[in-house]
């Protein structure tokens, strides 16, 4: 597992980078197509953003 991200600016970056993809995730969804899996995996991005800016917010700072 890689180093612990500590520092503020790379904390919001990486936050950017997932908040993106999952944008980029949910612009490709058709939906009259989407099937339950499809919602369950974008619900799943949004626990994962949620969980990891918890960690952020309880990781004390380098800055």
């Amino acid at each position: 597992m890689g180093k612990s991200i500590t520092n503020k600016e790379q904390q919001v970056s990486y936050m950017k980078q997932r908040l993106s993809m999952f944008l980029e995730v949910l612009d490709t969804i058709e939906p009259e197509n989407t099937e339950l899996e499809d919602i369950d995996r974008l619900i799943a991005m949004v626990d994962d953003l949620d969980d990891k800016m918890k960690q952020f917010q309880n990781r004390p700072s380098e800055d």
